[in-house]
């Protein structure tokens, strides 16, 4: 399975300083981060993970793997997601 990404690379590279800079702060997705953002920021590590063992049905495995690499993570979100919206959590 071949995956083809878009790369905007060679137009960022053409910018100037201060036109990525505009483009940054324009960018209400992804605002740049000043001192504020860091002053505030905390580090998050990812929850410990268990090996285990699960039979699956063998078209739900099919299905994430067609996703591409991952599979087992998005499997775990989905399972996640579940969990949180059983707890009332989401």
């Amino acid at each position: 399975m071949s995956v083809k990404y878009y790369s905007d690379i060679d137009r960022v590279r053409g910018m100037s300083e201060d036109e990525a800079m505009r483009n940054a702060v324009d960018d209400l997705d992804a605002p740049p981060l000043d001192d504020a953002f860091f002053a505030r920021a905390r580090v998050v590590w990812p929850e410990k993970k268990a090996t285990v063992t699960i039979r699956l049905d063998e078209n739900i495995v099919k299905f994430f793997k067609s996703k591409g690499k991952g599979y087992q993570g998005r499997i775990n979100a989905v399972l996640r997601a579940y969990v949180e919206h059983q707890a009332g959590i989401r």
